[in-house]
């Protein structure tokens, strides 16, 4: 975790009030994570943590981008990045497992380390299916969607022939 150094925020000296702290995450932060599914991650993350006299509040915004390849066409693309987290932390002796927003710190600590915190709040981001904006408008040029559009069933109407093995049947009637 000495990689995530810049991520632990000391609370213990910090006066009650808002305190404002600014990331800049790279490839090497996932790195960290071992995650490897984004290229040429530049992402701002900003926090605003406040401090209250029983409990901190730390509300997390992310903008920026991630290339990621295409889940159609396995081409490459920068998906935009804008989304926002919040986080109540807690102190007592009782673990909360049941709530992702919020967080519940032992009687005496003096540190958070919100590494983790902003890794899921990217990942979670990014849609399920990853999709080129080109296909959508139309101007990516691609053979793995030349070969999808060939391959794609074609629409017959009812005035197409039929199969002889249903005429059979008809005479039946």
């Amino acid at each position: 975790m000495e990689q995530f150094s810049e991520f632990l925020i000391s609370f213990i000296g910090l006066k009650d009030g808002i305190h404002r702290f600014d990331f800049k995450i790279d490839n090497k932060f996932f790195e960290g994570f071992d995650f490897l599914d984004f290229q040429n991650v530049e992402i701002q993350v900003d926090l605003v943590f406040e401090k209250k006299l029983t409990l901190l509040e730390l509300n997390f915004s992310a903008k920026g981008k991630v290339t990621v390849p295409c889940d159609i066409t396995t081409e490459l693309f920068k998906l935009p990045i804008d989304t926002a987290f919040r986080l109540v932390v807690k102190f007592g002796s009782d673990e909360n497992l049941n709530n992702d927003e919020i967080l519940i710190l032992p009687y005496g600590s003096y540190e958070i380390q919100v590494a983790q915190y902003i890794f899921e709040m990217i990942v979670l981001s990014v849609p399920l299916k990853k999709v080129h904006p080109g296909i959508a408008d139309g101007t990516l040029k691609s053979e793995i969607l030349e070969k999808l559009k060939d391959l794609q069933p074609q629409e017959k109407s009812l005035s197409d022939e039929t199969d002889p093995r249903w005429d059979k049947l008809k005479d039946l009637l």
